[in-house]
């Protein structure tokens, strides 16, 4: 009889233990969620001075992105990126200068490096 306690009170402690766990990551990955941000508004003025590959921002769709970090890890050489910091690059992000578009992954990883909206003129 006293083994069947055993038995029972370990497998009890041990599903509350899992059930505690489990709630535990639940709350703390609710906890690592960004708090939402007011949008920078970005001149194109402020976007032109961001034109060199040590300071490169660009604006794409409306939004300006410092590409700056992701510079060395760009597959292609740099150049193809460094060209068109400080500008409006839609074209040449939607169509990598000869029609074909970025993946699905390299538009995923935009928010990244989000710096704002750029302004209407």
């Amino acid at each position: 009889m006293a083994v069947k306690r055993f038995i029972y009170s370990v497998f009890v402690a041990f599903w509350s233990s899992v059930a505690t766990i489990l709630i535990l990551a639940a709350l703390s990955s609710e906890d690592k969620k960004p708090a939402p941000q007011k949008s920078r508004v970005i001149s194109a003025r402020e976007l032109a001075s961001h034109k060199t590959a040590g300071d490169c921002w660009m604006a794409i769709e409306g939004k300006v992105y410092n590409f700056t970090s992701y510079i060395p890890n760009h597959p292609a050489p740099p150049s193809v990126i460094t060209e068109w910091c400080g500008k409006e690059a839609t074209e040449a992000f939607n169509t990598k200068g000869y029609g074909r578009p970025h993946s699905p992954s390299a538009k995923a990883m935009l928010p990244e490096y989000l710096v704002g909206n750029l302004a209407a003129d």
